[in-house]
């Protein structure tokens, strides 16, 4: 995929979200459709995800993180990022502690 066909989003989750398999169900959901980024805890309890890639790819991305997770999800923030065109094999979406 070409880095212009690629798309960069940072997302914010709040509710009951740390401590419920949150981080390794999106991990497992992103690598499927082939996103690259991370997820990861904030101090605050609310999970940060920064994915990349195919527009349709993260926006299957966006709807399950806000259908398809564990726990409870109260809003979804999304930030647009700087398509960086982060490289990486697609699918390489990694858990950050």
């Amino acid at each position: 995929m070409a880095g212009e066909d690629r798309i960069a989003r940072r997302y914010l989750v709040t509710g009951l979200v740390q401590g419920v398999g949150f981080r390794w169900t999106a991990q497992r959901v992103a690598r499927s459709l082939g996103i690259t980024g991370t997820v990861r805890n904030l101090p605050d309890g609310t999970v940060e995800i920064e994915a990349h890639g195919g527009p349709e790819a993260v926006e299957s991305l966006r709807e399950a993180l806000r259908t398809r997770m564990p726990g409870r999800v109260e809003a979804v923030r999304e930030d647009r990022l700087e398509s960086s065109g982060q490289g990486g094999t697609p699918g390489d979406f990694r858990v950050v502690f």
